[in-house]
């Protein structure tokens, strides 16, 4: 049994997180403003990541998950009301590699501002420089795109929405984009063997070796649900964000070291049928966007 620390709690990745470690006989801690229904099994320490919190002095933890912490003011607002600090994993993000870099990106490329991203990734960038300065064994993880159940945002749901409608879809250029994913559960089986080895790789970008295309990606949802698949291809005159939930960028990563570490994936397809099973009935958590089909029916429908 461990006592572990959880930096939100209630929301997708660090939902997952929280009921994964929570079922394994953990004494789980979660830290948020109690603002969402708890998941079973945890312990709540109320407060605000913008502010030192003050009870985690009353605690000792093995370990602290920081999952929704994206500036360094609330890294350090995080370590200053900590008290002793066993183990630490800070849930970062491919953001913070500059679009330009050479493909796949490697843990050892330079970090830098990403067009893409913007603030969010320099952010990242500064919370990851102080925490290896006053934690220099934590291990910072930099994923990709996160799947699974309890996802939030309008991504999987928005192509599953599109085959429960029988709509046809519409694919940004020629659908060649690669997409990266990473599933939560694969997360927490990483983070486990962590905790277990104990590897000299501090940084870690963390993903799926097999990578996909969009083209894929879709043929997969529209399998999932059970509807036929039209494609129809947009080109680049429209603004492939206005009707598609993922941005018009090209990486992925190289997770070699990851793989060492823990040498297994969950298949996508899989992954993505755990995910549309679970949005399928709670669709009212995620954040949908009607945007995207206004804009298709305004621009590529007939009428």
């Amino acid at each position: 049994m461990k006592k572990i620390l959880i930096t939100g709690g209630t929301v997708f990745v660090s939902k997952y997180l929280a009921e994964y470690f929570a079922q394994r006989d953990n004494e789980v801690f979660v830290f948020n403003r109690n603002t969402h229904p708890q998941v079973n099994g945890t312990q709540l320490i109320q407060g605000d990541k913008n502010e030192v919190c003050k009870e985690f002095k009353n605690h000792s933890f093995d370990l602290v998950i920081a999952v929704n912490i994206y500036t360094a003011d609330e890294m350090r607002k995080l370590l200053d009301g900590l008290g002793e600090i066993g183990d630490f994993v800070f849930i970062s993000s491919s953001a913070v590699y500059p679009e330009t870099t050479p493909l796949p990106f490697q843990e050892t490329d330079p970090t830098g501002t990403n067009s893409i991203w913007g603030i969010y990734g320099t952010n990242k960038i500064a919370a990851e420089q102080l925490l290896l300065e006053r934690v220099p064994n934590a291990y910072i993880l930099r994923p990709p795109y996160f799947y699974g159940k309890y996802q939030n945002l309008y991504r999987e749901g928005f192509v599953f929405d599109c085959a429960m409608q029988h709509q046809p879809f519409y694919l940004p250029k020629d659908g060649k984009m690669p997409l990266q994913f990473y599933h939560v559960s694969d997360l927490c089986k990483l983070i486990d063997a962590l905790l277990l080895q104990k590897p000299g790789q501090h940084i870690l970008n963390v993903g799926n070796k097999k990578i996909v295309d969009v083209n894929e990606f879709v043929e997969i949802c529209y399998r999932i649900v059970g509807t036929e698949l039209e494609k129809i291809y947009v080109d680049a005159s429209h603004s492939q964000r206005s009707y598609f939930p993922f941005h018009d960028y090209t990486y992925y990563l190289d997770v070699t070291k990851q793989y060492e570490i823990f040498p297994s994936e969950i298949p996508l397809e899989e992954g993505l049928r755990e995910d549309f099973e679970y949005y399928r009935d709670h669709q009212n958590e995620v954040m949908k966007k009607n945007a995207y089909f206004e804009y298709i029916e305004a621009n590529f429908k007939k009428h």
